[in-house]
């Protein structure tokens, strides 16, 4: 029993491990969105930080369009780049778990 027990813990430790490696590497992936005739574009990591954000000449004039623009622009983003995130680390946390009676389904 306390064999099973240390080696589910070993095997936590790992996935913790390899969850935080994954959060490293998910910095290094960045992700672009823009918004419709590409006058807002921006460029966030996978661990949703902004990067950069490039807005058209065009739009400066309108402080109102710029602000829309934006908002929209920057929530895309942020979903685009969450979507990634959770798949990312959902797939090292659901790899490194113990085989758990009734656990697996929360997985799903």
């Amino acid at each position: 029993m306390f064999g099973d027990m240390m080696g589910m813990m070993g095997k936590l430790k790992e996935t913790q491990q390899k969850v935080e490696a994954t959060k490293k590497r998910l910095d290094t992936v960045t992700l672009e969105e823009s918004s419709s005739e590409d006058l807002v574009k921006v460029v966030i990591t996978a661990n949703r930080e902004i990067k950069q954000i490039i807005i058209d000449d065009s739009l400066l004039e309108d402080k109102e369009q710029l602000e829309d623009f934006l908002i929209m622009t920057v929530n895309k983003a942020i979903a685009k780049a969450t979507q990634v995130n959770e798949a990312e680390l959902g797939a090292v946390a659901k790899e490194g778990m113990p085989n758990i009676p009734g656990m697996d389904s929360l997985f799903k």
